[in-house]
């Protein structure tokens, strides 16, 4: 019986995998543009402007976009519809893990009360047990991601570590932050200071944005100021936008506490890249506030080189993204 259990569990892994990368090589480059454009609009909490993009994409059975479809529905409408479902489950059986522990941890069985489940709804702990399966085989091939999904599923720690170890960098991020906040066993704080700013390297040179901060904010405590500078570039250039405008604000300080050049004209630019940030987030009333401030020290000319600039910076680095975890 564990033979035709496990022979069973490994014809299933290499059917969805199959179906997963046949639905993605069916995209059009217009689906395909549609699915990126969703992916960044939802990054930039958007969801409401993300949808109509991704269910390009998720119509043409695009695992991915199918999930982003039921994130961005769910944020938006703040629960589980019967539409959100829909979607996950579509990814789910193509073998979207991130949309199996979505359905795992459903406990709202809404479909029951209003006796309109489909006939092949599957219980939570059913997509469970199927997001801990695929994510252990696709861990066994030595994905790194699949690692952290595995620890998503079980809470394992050991799991997270071993993703790290095997430098998925959110794991590297995430793993430093549960030490800072008092997870894991040390014997000194030093060792555990270590930790942290050895994961927050890691996962900066990796290129993951928000521990370029961390890792910044840890050089900075050290008196490293050259260090938290190029971290603090290095994460906006990445688009990730509350590095932008920490940057941005710091060019724009007449005396820097770290050292960085008065330059309000780049500063300005930076700021007036974050006002498409008109979802969630915030964003858009902190540069409110902090671009009257420069354009009262700013000549008409300066703030007309300013717009050229913010509109070259948009058209030569990524998109901004607030870079949420995809959990």
């Amino acid at each position: 019986m564990r033979y035709l259990k496990s022979s069973s569990t490994l014809f299933f892994v290499l059917c969805v995998f199959f179906c997963s990368a046949r639905a993605q090589a069916e995209l059009s480059q217009d689906q395909l543009a549609a699915k990126t454009r969703g992916i960044e609009l939802y990054n930039q909490y958007k969801a409401i402007s993300a949808k109509p993009k991704l269910k390009i994409a998720a119509d043409a059975g695009d695992p991915e976009a199918q999930y982003y479809l039921g994130e961005a529905i769910r944020t938006n409408d703040k629960y589980m519809t019967a539409e959100a479902v829909s979607s996950y489950e579509a990814a789910a059986l193509q073998g979207d893990i991130y949309s199996m522990i979505r359905l795992a941890g459903e406990k709202n069985d809404l479909c029951v009360v209003m006796k309109n489940c489909s006939k092949t709804r599957k219980e939570p702990g059913e997509w469970g047990k199927m997001a801990s399966d695929t994510a252990s085989a696709r861990a066994a091939e030595g994905s790194a991601e699949a690692m952290y999904l595995k620890y998503r599923v079980t809470g394992d720690d050991k799991w997270l570590e071993k993703s790290a170890e095997n430098g998925y960098v959110f794991s590297q991020y995430f793993l430093g932050i549960m030490y800072r906040q008092g997870h894991g066993h040390f014997l000194l704080p030093s060792r555990r200071a270590e930790a942290i700013e050895g994961l927050m390297k890691a996962s900066a040179e990796g290129g993951y944005p928000k521990a370029m901060l961390e890792y910044g904010a840890i050089l900075a405590e050290k008196n490293d100021y050259q260090g938290f500078r190029y971290w603090n570039k290095k994460a906006a250039e990445a688009g990730y936008a509350v590095a932008v405008f920490g940057y941005g604000s710091y060019l724009g300080e007449e005396k820097s506490e770290f050292g960085f050049t008065y330059d309000p004209i780049n500063s300005y630019a930076l700021l007036s890249v974050l006002l498409e940030l008109d979802g969630g987030g915030g964003m858009v009333d902190l540069v409110n506030f902090k671009l009257p401030e420069l354009s009262a020290k700013m000549t008409a000319e300066q703030i007309e080189q300013s717009t050229e600039l913010a509109k070259k910076w948009a058209d030569t680095h990524p998109p901004l993204s607030f870079f949420p975890d995809k959990l």
